[in-house]
């Protein structure tokens, strides 16, 4: 009988899977200290791509392995182990079974790949609640990551790791816990220049952080040799946090005492990136706009007819597509958004 495509691909399948298998015998520790760091190379090197991470996400007995030399004594088996682990984190199918041993993960901080794991599983609100819930069950809560900004060199994935803990609102309070100075803390990274992954995670636990309507008066106050951000999407998270800050009148009043307006024309004249400067138009009318009505005034939870959210939703996408379109017109172009230098 002629092998059909349908059989050759099953055959293949199952095959890939006795390798895998073969792969968990041998990261188990009866199969000696050798075998097990050349194991665990094997394994960091297939969970290069989407096909090796499904593979080892269907053997618990390897993901048990790994998360044991990951807290082991030997340093080239840990660091084989701890980067299939981030890379295995991004899979789907993994994440169960790698939040089902978070007190291994949360045993491993702030070390920067068990951030890097915990930061990829949170990425959901279900996730990050668990890992908060670990987090508080276990000690002292967030502070082991934000005594770990205290670092000369903090791990660059703790940023992120924080950013995506604050979607959650007790998140954000632990982290505008005034007791534990976390702002002051956060501030500095927002001109990190030494990775922009922690500076954009920073960034954006701080933007997060707006949502509870207003943060202490530290973040009102920057240097007078603050050069701008250099990366759009932080830029835009920047404006965005200060929307947030607006949602309130005594917000909105409080930003324009700052003199935020004119800072946000000098940036307008100079932006060129389309969602930024949509990002920055919305925040000036904001600013320039009258004051709403009585019962309004907290615009976060103003209610919006629907056929007026749905023309909302359909100028946003309108808008989108011509960001869309500018783009793809700059890279057919070859051209960059910009030459001159950026404004202190």
């Amino acid at each position: 009988m002629l092998e059909t495509p349908a059989m050759a691909a099953k055959e293949k399948e199952k095959e890939e899977e006795a390798a895998a298998a073969e792969l968990a015998e041998l990261l188990s520790p009866a199969a000696g200290q050798a075998a097990r760091e050349g194991a665990a190379e094997a394994a960091l090197a297939l969970s290069g791509d989407a096909a090796g991470r499904r593979l080892l996400a269907g053997q618990p007995a390897a993901l048990a392995a790994l998360l044991e030399l990951a807290a082991g004594p030997s340093p080239p088996a840990a660091r084989h182990a701890l980067g299939c682990l981030v890379n295995l984190s991004a899979e789907p199918a993994a994440r169960e079974p790698l939040l089902a041993a978070l007190p291994a993960l949360l045993g491993l901080l702030p070390g920067g790949p068990a951030c890097g794991v915990l930061a990829n599983l949170c990425r959901e609100r279900g996730a990050a609640r668990r890992v908060l819930r670990g987090l508080r069950e276990g000690g002292p809560g967030l502070e082991p990551l934000l005594q770990a900004l205290g670092q000369p060199r903090p791990p660059p994935q703790l940023g992120p790791l924080l950013c995506n803990l604050s979607q959650l609102p007790e998140g954000r309070r632990g982290l505008l816990d005034r007791c534990r100075c976390s702002v002051q803390r956060l501030l500095p990274f927002t001109q990190y220049q030494d990775s922009v992954v922690h500076r954009r995670g920073v960034v954006g636990a701080l933007r997060n952080c707006c949502f509870e309507y207003g943060l202490p008066m530290d973040l009102q106050y920057l240097p007078q040799d603050k050069q701008r951000e250099e990366e759009p999407d932080i830029r835009k998270m920047l404006l965005e946090a200060i929307m947030l800050l607006t949602a309130t009148k005594a917000g909105r009043h409080t930003v324009r005492e700052k003199g935020t307006y004119l800072i946000l024309r000098e940036l307008h004249r100079w932006e060129r990136e389309p969602d930024v400067l949509a990002a920055c138009e919305k925040l000036i009318q904001v600013l320039i706009g009258d004051e709403p009505g009585p019962g309004m005034e907290n615009l976060l939870e103003v209610n919006i007819p629907e056929e007026v959210e749905q023309q909302l939703q359909r100028l946003d996408q309108e808008e989108e597509e011509e960001q869309e379109r500018w783009r793809r017109e700059q890279e057919e172009r070859g051209s960059t958004p910009r030459s001159e230098e950026p404004s202190r």
